[in-house]
Parts: structure tokens; sequence; C-alpha cells
């Protein structure tokens, strides 16, 4: 019953399973994978699709036959394999040229390039079939606020996002666009920390409905933050276009340790919410297998990812059907037909007879809530005891 099927929407970068190992102590330790290979190990294990970056699936600096060999063979293995492409996005991040970062630059030229750079890779995304394209602003940020104004880089931020949403929309494409928050690496300090802060910057756009966010569970534990809380506000304003998971030990540097792996409770909960709302978008799994592993070692990465949703998805259903569980939860929610009257809308009346009403403040204050209860009955489901 934790087999993958194309209904659980799981899907890898190229990046992921594709990673050789490579630490800034260390070489890589396996042999790099084509793109058409990764495909076929992903279809191996049970996954429904590949997202990837432009210089992911056609390198940089390749030649106008290369790159077209590379579409065909890569192309060749979505067909052959079933998989899919519902994410793309644009490395912004590794060619020195980004070092001061990309849309916010201090090099008008930096600026220009990466506009063109993206559109390129737009097109190409597209092309594959990709509905939403991701932006990690990755060198968007200082290492000195010497160097730069936050304003004016919010300005230009800005401006590149608007410009490509009307060149999106100017070629008629079917596609979202989602913004990654992270609050540093490898900058010292990122623009858009939070996802909060990029919930804030959309509401500036001049296409805002075109444009919501991909939150990333390791960069929001990163910062000791509770991942499900930034998830739940991107649901509620109907922004949540994306979701990357991961793991992470908080105030350690960006991991992308396998889903699961690290914070079992927390990857429970937020399980349970995507499912509990109906999320149907890709669960995408932005992480790396551990650099002891060799090629088996990375195929078990890329199945324990998927396993571990399932088995979580499979204990909130319990969470949800347990009777001891559900009647703690209905009598902490349950409203007094005496209070009822004043919840609700605003009017006039409401808030006279609010206003006049009377609550026993010291009888609200002595109420016991039962939570330590009910969180270790929660834990229980999550160790398999009940």
């Amino acid at each position: 019953m934790y087999d993958p099927s194309p209904a659980d929407k799981f899907t890898f970068g190229l990046w992921t399973v594709g990673n050789v190992g490579r630490d800034p102590f260390g070489e890589p330790v396996r042999a790099a994978l084509s793109p058409a290979e990764i495909v076929r190990l992903l279809a191996e294990v049970g996954a429904w699709g590949v997202n990837f970056h432009d210089n992911d699936l056609v390198p940089i600096d390749a030649s106008a036959d290369e790159r077209e060999r590379i579409i065909r063979d890569f192309r060749a293995a979505l067909d052959a394999t079933g998989l899919v492409v519902p994410m793309a996005t644009t490395n912004l991040f590794t060619d020195p040229a980004f070092k001061d970062g990309a849309f916010t630059s201090n090099d008008a030229r930096v600026r220009a390039y990466a506009l063109q750079k993206t559109m390129r890779a737009i097109d190409l995304g597209v092309e594959l079939g990709a509905k939403t394209y991701v932006f990690w602003g990755g060198r968007e940020g200082v290492e000195t606020d010497a160097a730069k104004s936050p304003s004016e880089s919010i300005k230009r931020f800005r401006e590149a996002i608007n410009f490509l949403c009307d060149y999106a929309r100017d070629q008629r494409y079917d596609l979202r666009f989602a913004l990654e928050p992270k609050p540093n690496e490898p900058r010292g300090d990122l623009y858009f920390a939070t996802v909060g802060a990029m919930l804030g910057f959309i509401g500036t756009l001049e296409h805002p409905e075109m444009v919501g966010v991909n939150p990333e569970m390791a960069h929001e534990q990163m910062a000791g933050l509770n991942f499900l809380h930034a998830v739940a506000q991107a649901w509620e304003a109907g922004k949540l276009f994306h979701i990357d998971l991961n793991d992470q030990v908080i105030g350690r540097f960006d991991q992308d340790l396998r889903f699961g792996s690290h914070n079992i409770k927390s990857a429970f909960f937020l399980v349970k919410y995507l499912e509990d709302v109906g999320y149907d978008g890709s669960r995408h799994f932005d992480a790396h297998a551990y650099r002891t592993e060799d090629a088996a070692g990375v195929k078990d990465f890329a199945r324990g990812c998927m396993r571990t949703y399932l088995i979580l998805k499979e204990k909130a259903q319990r969470f949800n059907a347990d009777p001891e569980i559900q009647a703690l939860l209905a009598e902490l929610n349950a409203v007094d037909d005496s209070v009822a009257p004043h919840l609700g809308p605003y009017s006039a009346e409401r808030a006279a007879a609010l206003k006049a009403a009377h609550f026993d403040r010291q009888a609200l204050g002595a109420r016991g809530y039962g939570y330590e209860r009910l969180d270790q009955l929660a834990v229980e489901i999550v160790l398999g005891v009940r």
C-alpha cells in the first residue's frame, strides 16, 4: 500500500537524483547521469514526473547540435516511460556571471542577460509540458548592505517578474509562476526570506493572479520556522502553486535531507494538512541522497521519500478516523449556544450585544485544554502503536 502511483503526483528534479555528491569539502562520489538516464531511474522507482533547471538539461555552453540531441533524447525517455514535466526553472545562481545576483545585480548587463536566459528557459519548459515555473533567487541578496539598497533590489526584482509575466502572456503560455523563498545561503542574506515575505511581494505585481509561492521545507526550517504554518498561509491565500519536500536540522546549512528523515512529527502534520485540504499539485522532493551512497543508494533515497509520504498519509487517515482524537477535537471546538450569536461578521447589533455580554474570565483561565493528551495520541499514531 506504500508503493507510489501516478495519482500521488510525486516528482523529483534532475538535480536531485542526479546529484553526484559533491560538497564544499569533497569531490563527486557518484558518476554523472544523463537527463535521459535520470528519467529512466525515476520511472524505475515509481515517480510521476521530473522537473529541471535549464542547465540541468542543457549545459550552459552546449552547442546548438548538442542542445538538439539532448532534448531529443530526453523527450524520447519521457515518451518511453510516461513521465511528465510539471515544472521547470532557470539556473540563475551557478555561473560566475550571477555572483552578485541575477534580477537584482548591480550590473545592468547581468540583469538583462538574466531576463534573456529566463525567457529562453521558459520556452524550453513550456515546450516540454511544464505548467508551473519556479523562481528561486539563490544569489538575490548581499553579504554587506553597503553594496545595495534593499528597496532598489525589490524594485528590480518586481520589474523582472512583471516583464516575464507579460512575456508569458504575450506568448499565450498556460503557465503560472511560483516564487521560492529562502533566508540565507549561498548569499549571506537573501531577499524575500520567508513565505510571508513573498506573499506580501506578490500583491505588488502587475499580474498577481499569475504568481504564487513554492515553499520549501528546509528553507523555512533552517531559520527555525514552522513549515506547516507557512504552507497553510500560502494555501489560505490561494497561492500554493508548488511545494518542495525534504528535511532539515534547524540551524544548519541547507541539507536537503530525505523527506521525513529528521523531523518526522513535522512531516506528519504537513502531509496531513496537504491531504486534508485537498492539495492537488505536485509533491516535489527537492532533496539529495547522502554522499555515502552509490547508484543503488540513490534509488533507495528516492523510494524512501515517496514511501515515507505514503506512510504518513495513511497515518493521517488513522488520526482522522480515531474516535478518541476526534471526540477531543470536537469538544475543543464546540461553540456554546450562548456564545454563537456573538461570533461572525460584524454588525452594529452584534458589536453592541458583545460589549454587553458577560464572560467569566477566571473560569476561562482555569480551563484545561487537554493538549498533552491530544499530542500524545498523535505521537502514538505516528509511532504505529495506535
